[in-house]
């Protein structure tokens, strides 16, 4: 069996600044300080030539935090669906979604570098950067999950529109693929379709793009996780579901 590989100081020491720029890029976003390479590297005691070996333009910057970010605030998604047993992923599903939306309320530029990093359609290697995104292969590694247990139904890949067909079947979005067999890929349909439900509501509300009083009570939030119970199979799960969500609502402020 080969040896780990074991980092060099220069390894561990160049790793530690790329940390130290992460955690420095969140303290000015949470202070609603303006994010860029100048600012970072005022704060790190350094010049920005100097950053600049580290992070070669602001887009660089805005990914690799952005990348981190989501990494990290996946964690409180995951920790906050584990008070549920692992044989229930439609519990869990509805704790991270949760927290998902508690997140992006209460750190409202994180969710907006995170989700709100516009990506050209000539930017192949930023595309291929954002399949990696954390916290989506974790909300739709939980979506196969329920559909391994409630088997609920998704479009054959002939009912689906050709651009789709494509789409499904060359996936660029962050979900794992591989193992799904081809006749089956009508499942990332639904991927797509309940993210963007789930991404659309909470950003309008992160945003302030709705009225404060449906903000506040969580009203639109929670009728957008109850509508999509029935495609997910869901139905009969709905007097539970329901009280759980409304659970993690109260809990959640």
């Amino acid at each position: 069996m080969p040896a780990l590989h074991q980092p060099t100081r220069r390894e561990r020491q160049r790793e530690a600044t790329y940390d130290e720029i992460v955690r420095v890029a969140s303290e000015l976003l949470s202070e609603g300080a303006e994010l860029s390479l100048r600012a970072v590297a005022s704060r790190m005691g350094l010049t920005a030539p100097a950053l600049y070996r580290y992070v070669a333009s602001y887009q660089e910057l805005v990914d690799l935090v952005a990348f981190e970010l989501d990494k990290a605030a996946t964690q409180g998604f995951m920790q906050a669906a584990e008070k549920y047993r692992a044989d229930d992923p439609a519990a869990r599903l509805c704790a991270a979604c949760v927290a998902f939306r508690r997140w992006a309320l209460s750190r409202p530029r994180e969710f907006a570098l995170v989700f709100a990093n516009p990506i050209g359609s000539e930017d192949s290697d930023r595309r291929e950067l954002l399949t990696l995104s954390t916290s989506g292969h974790y909300f739709t590694d939980l979506l196969y999950e329920i559909w391994e247990l409630y088997q609920f139904p998704f479009p054959a890949l002939d009912e689906l529109d050709p651009i789709v067909r494509d789409a499904v079947l060359n996936p660029l979005i962050p979900a794992k693929a591989a193992h799904i067999e081809t006749e089956d890929r009508g499942i990332l349909w639904i991927y797509m379709r309940s993210w963007s439900a789930l991404y659309g509501v909470v950003t309008l509300e992160s945003m302030g793009h709705c009225d404060p009083r449906i903000i506040e009570s969580g009203a639109l939030f929670r009728a957008t996780i109850l509508d999509w119970l029935e495609p997910l199979g869901l139905a009969a799960e709905k007097e539970r579901l329901t009280a759980l969500l409304d659970e993690e609502l109260a809990a959640a402020g």
